[in-house]
């Protein structure tokens, strides 16, 4: 893709981290009050049980800070880029399910891994650059973008928790707002252009779609829905058509259909 295309917006390193922090505290929080029962009930993310994916939660830290312990990558820079991030998803559903059964199985105590995380966050990414190099599954990444992405990992994983127990575990402003900008720059990267403009109020607003560009006035071709709703529809916890007939999405113009662009993340 050409270089001008990479440029994603500039999140507050500082911002970032304090909504990692904060979103993980929300989830263990929650992760507490989980009874047996409700640990063994299933999830929407294939044969995972609701520990599973509170395992699962505290692995994308727990990758950032074991990273963070050993030498940079030997690398001139990174060779993943921010807005690249959610179509590499994809290829890496597999490991990502066999390490968190693992992670599982060796995990009797939940509270005392989330503590350990917690613990080992705080120690370790308020001291490193935040341009400092890791090496993660799909490549290598500057540590300001790959703390975004966490945002991303969290703020899905958390409506995936509410879904399964029926749960209200409460989402960061700045995790959620972080979140459905990627996903929404994200689409804009998929589908550059700009026929038309997705809203996602309070915290996005993108062109994309090749064609006739709006300059001034109410665009023709208008996308608007809510911050939950989008990141569902972005990673495919909802259906386009769904999210229409449940007036979750609002539609107007004739090329303000999105769904064969949906979802970003596999």
């Amino acid at each position: 893709m050409p270089p001008s295309r990479k440029r994603a917006r500039r999140y507050d390193p500082a911002r970032t981290r304090s909504a990692v922090l904060a979103q993980f505290a929300h989830v263990r929080g929650a992760v507490r009050t989980l009874t047996p029962e409700q640990l063994a009930l299933p999830t929407r993310l294939g044969d995972w049980t609701v520990r599973e994916l509170a395992v699962h939660l505290t692995m994308g830290l727990l990758h950032l800070t074991r990273n963070l312990e050993l030498p940079p990558p030997a690398a001139a820079g990174p060779d993943l880029e921010l807005l690249d991030w959610p179509s590499s998803t994809a290829d890496r559903a597999a490991p990502i399910a066999d390490g968190t059964r693992e992670l599982a199985a060796a995990t009797p105590d939940l509270d005392a891994l989330y503590e350990e995380v917690t613990g080992r966050f705080e120690e370790l990414v308020p001291d490193v650059p935040d341009d400092r190099l890791l090496s993660v599954p799909a490549g290598t990444m500057r540590l300001a973008d790959f703390l975004v992405t966490r945002t991303v990992e969290l703020v899905v994983h958390t409506d995936d928790l509410n879904e399964a127990t029926g749960l209200d575990v409460p989402y960061d402003r700045q995790a959620l707002a972080a979140c459905t900008r990627l996903l929404a720059d994200a689409l804009a990267e998929k589908a550059p252009g700009g026929a038309v403009e997705v809203r996602v109020p309070p915290f996005a607003v993108v062109q994309c779609v090749q064609g006739p560009r709006h300059t001034r006035g109410t665009p023709p071709n208008v996308v608007e829905t809510d911050p939950l709703t989008w990141i569902g529809l972005a990673t495919g916890r909802t259906r386009w058509a769904r999210a229409l007939d449940a007036a979750k999405v609002s539609a107007s113009g004739e090329r303000a259909d999105l769904e064969a662009l949906l979802p970003l993340m596999g």
